[in-house]
């Protein structure tokens, strides 16, 4: 399944007791049709973030009408959640471990009075941001390294991570966009650097700072451990090789 959804009103994408979570509300309809469906998703999105290219995947012995899935699914789940294509893939597809890349975007809106049109979807950082320091600050991000400075660690999982692009552009005369392309993520690692690109835009830290951030395998060594507010993340594409039984 192709998803979109406004994160929002959600703890996240993964399911936890007593909150609203995306797989929550997915699962929760779902299980109206499917009753015994386990979902995986491509990516775990925290509280607040957003997605318009998620993809989730479940096994069934069911013969299904897609079509009717499709628009059942919608009518229970919209307006904030929006399932955009419903597809048979191979017996050995995950939408997790078949993924090559997952690509996440990040919008920043530098003018003076916050857009209402962006509250929702970009920080409100209400001032100009040097773009071509930023530029040069994220490409120390790509390669193979370990994001420990930039990440939150979880007990017995390495923090090293292997980053395909990044690059900073301006939308417009106010609305800025970072976009990070990797295999795979730690906790709150592309907000992280978001926030050490800001304070780089801002003047405060020199590009070539960021190797000895990295080096220092400490979140106090990056702005003191703070990250970018969650609702201006969005979870922008995944992509899968052919051989996973996806185009």
């Amino acid at each position: 399944m192709d998803m979109a959804y406004d994160g929002s009103g959600f703890r996240g994408y993964a399911r936890q007791l007593e909150v609203r979570t995306v797989q929550g509300d997915l699962e929760t309809a779902l299980h109206r049709i499917l009753p015994s469906v386990v979902t995986v998703v491509a990516g775990r999105t925290d509280a607040g973030v957003h997605a318009d290219g998620q993809v989730v995947s479940f096994e069934t012995d069911q013969i299904l009408d897609i079509d009717r899935l499709l628009r059942s699914l919608n009518k229970m789940l919209n307006p904030e959640i929006a399932v955009a294509a419903v597809s048979v893939v191979s017996d050995d597809f995950s939408a997790r471990f078949s993924a090559t890349s997952r690509t996440y975007l990040y919008r920043i809106d530098t003018g003076p009075v916050l857009d209402p049109q962006w509250h929702r979807r970009a920080w409100h950082v209400g001032q100009s941001l040097d773009v071509e320091a930023m530029g040069s600050a994220s490409a120390h991000f790509v390669g193979r390294h370990d994001f420990a400075s930039l990440c939150r660690a979880v007990a017995g999982r390495t923090t090293e991570r292997d980053v395909l692009a990044t690059g900073w552009r301006s939308l417009d005369e106010r609305i800025l966009e970072f976009e990070v392309v990797a295999s795979s993520y730690c906790q709150q690692m592309v907000r992280s650097m978001v926030a050490v690109c800001v304070e780089v835009g801002l003047g405060r830290i020199e590009p070539d700072a960021i190797p000895g951030i990295m080096k220092a395998g400490d979140r106090a060594a990056a702005t003191d451990g703070s990250v970018a507010p969650p609702h201006g993340l969005t979870l922008w594409k995944v992509e899968y090789g052919a051989v996973a039984g996806r185009e």
